[in-house]
């Protein structure tokens, strides 16, 4: 009786998101390939490395690295890292890379990612969403510092799956295949309330870091900020509902009772500010602005704090 073959497993983008799940699938045992570009010469020469509070120190070395997209082989499963602001230049490496059927995954932040993507994608791919829990960031090249957490939700969002059953089917693939490299991961039913339920952290967390230049730990830990992230959160939670979206019950004390918890960090969204990176301020802020514009709800504390980043970021690039 013949083996389904293993499935062949891509990283579009890895820098810590991509480079990070990239590394633990390769360790456990699957054939995993990446696809660099600035960071291409130090994997090449020296692997991939994390360094992990969960994990240990690791290394990948040496890695199936590619700077070319047509010297990658095609593969059953790719792994999107890369931010939001490059999906539209990602999509034609995305249709190279991918195997007949493949199962794309976006691994980003923010609302109808996968909306504005799927035109540009050919229709026999399967594009899902994850939602990526986890404490994350580069060092240097090829270098991963992990300092906690680590968990997927994955959800489908398009593709030939053409009914529930069959979409929820793969769904549990991909879960399955994160769990075999030790990794939490949860199939859903709803991407765009799952979207929206990590909103609810990367709303405030992202912005107020940078505009109040401080980390979660001085974030929580001053009165004031503190407040001013549980109003965001139930702004987000609020429009979430006004668009039929549920919420678990008190979702937002439960996310700051989570961060207290959580080991001082820097959200992604910072280090794209301090390093003149586009930062994802669509995906993140002006989407769901919009969203909730749509459905007849304001949030004045998250449009301030959106006109303020770009008010910022344009102060960055005259």
């Amino acid at each position: 009786m013949s083996q389904t073959p293993a499935p062949r497993i891509g990283v579009i983008g890895t820098g810590a998101i991509g480079g990070f799940y990239g590394l633990l699938l390769a360790k456990a045992g699957h054939d995993v390939h990446f696809l660099l570009r600035s960071e291409y010469t130090a994997v090449a020469e020296q692997g991939l490395r994390l360094n992990s509070s969960v994990h240990g120190a690791l290394t990948l070395a040496p890695a199936q690295a590619y700077r070319r997209i047509e010297d990658m082989p095609p593969c059953d499963w790719l792994l999107v890292g890369a931010k939001t602001t490059a999906n539209a230049e990602l999509a034609p490496l995305i249709a190279r890379a991918a195997a007949p059927g493949a199962r794309v995954v976006l691994l980003q932040n923010g609302l109808a990612v996968e909306d504005e993507l799927r035109p540009l994608l050919p229709d026999g791919l399967h594009l899902l969403g994850g939602l990526c829990y986890i404490c994350v960031h580069r060092s240097a090249p090829g270098v991963i510092e992990h300092q906690a957490l680590g968990a997927i939700n994955l959800a489908y969002h398009s593709g030939p799956a053409g009914d529930e059953a069959s979409r929820l089917e793969l769904v549990e693939e991909g879960a399955n295949l994160l769990r075999s490299a030790g990794l939490d991961s949860t199939p859903m039913r709803d991407l765009t309330q799952t979207r929206w339920q990590k909103l609810v952290w990367n709303v405030p967390y992202n912005g107020l870091s940078v505009l109040l230049d401080a980390d979660t730990r001085r974030l929580m830990g001053n009165p004031d900020s503190r407040a001013l992230i549980g109003d965001i959160m139930q702004e987000v939670v609020q429009a979430a509902q006004a668009l039929g979206h549920g919420m678990p019950e008190q979702y937002a004390s439960k996310l700051l009772a989570a961060t207290e918890r959580m080991p001082d960090y820097l959200p992604s969204m910072y280090h794209d500010f301090a390093q003149g990176r586009p930062a994802e301020l669509h995906a993140i802020y002006a989407a769901p602005l919009a969203a909730a514009d749509a459905a007849g709800f304001d949030m004045p504390k998250v449009r301030a704090l959106y006109q303020a980043l770009r008010f910022i970021q344009a102060r960055g690039e005259a």
